[in-house]
């Protein structure tokens, strides 16, 4: 799989890193972690800028998101978890205990789940689907999708850039350590939101 993202994005440019990132937000198997830093190596010898491999990133991950969030708007979850156990949960390396995490988080944090869990690996394309369920206004799936999206793109295409023809390198640490990463990405996010709704609740006691 690795040749073949290669392949596309040497022969269609930003074109072709909108078409994969997009892609990977829908079928998790192809990894973000290769295309991006493999991206962000290509700034450094093709006339293809940073900016741009963020942009077209970004908007693969925002409209590869808006189809899971027609998906989760359609679906309860029941039903989902039906699909997940069946042949295309096995096709798209879903999981019926992604499903029942992913809803557990969102139950818990709220609308500020989508902008956590686009920096956590599987969990960031599974997020869309409970904001769909839950009939989250688009905007506001837009914004949080859009943010944490930008984060993670901006990371891994500026590791791509900064390792240069090692971008393989960071791809396979990457992969390999994906656990590690969806723990202290989790860790992080809850961090992050405890604090957000600390102050929330400082801010109500003040007034």
């Amino acid at each position: 799989m690795q040749e073949w993202i290669v392949q596309i994005t040497n022969d269609f440019g930003y074109f072709g890193i909108w078409m994969l990132i997009f892609l990977e937000n829908i079928f998790p198997p192809i990894p973000s972690e290769v295309i991006l830093p493999f991206s962000g190596f290509l700034t450094t010898c093709t006339k293809m800028e940073q900016w741009g491999v963020i942009l077209y990133s970004t908007l693969g991950s925002v409209t590869g998101g808006y189809i899971l969030y027609g998906v989760g708007y359609l679906l309860n979850e029941e039903r989902l978890e039906r699909i997940v156990d069946g042949k295309v949960g096995h096709c798209l390396h879903f999981k019926k205990e992604d499903v029942r995490k992913t809803m557990a988080w969102f139950r818990k944090f709220g609308n500020a789940t989508v902008f956590f869990c686009r920096c956590i690996p599987m969990l960031r394309s599974l997020i869309s689907i409970p904001a769909g369920m839950t009939k989250m206004p688009l905007i506001t799936f837009t914004l949080y999708t859009t943010a944490g999206s930008l984060i993670w793109n901006i990371m891994l295409v500026s590791l791509g850039a900064w390792a240069g023809e090692s971008w393989g390198t960071i791809s396979g640490y990457i992969a390999m350590y994906s656990d590690i990463i969806k723990i202290i990405g989790g860790g992080i996010a809850i961090g992050i939101l405890m604090y957000y709704l600390q102050k929330k609740k400082w801010r109500k006691e003040r007034n």
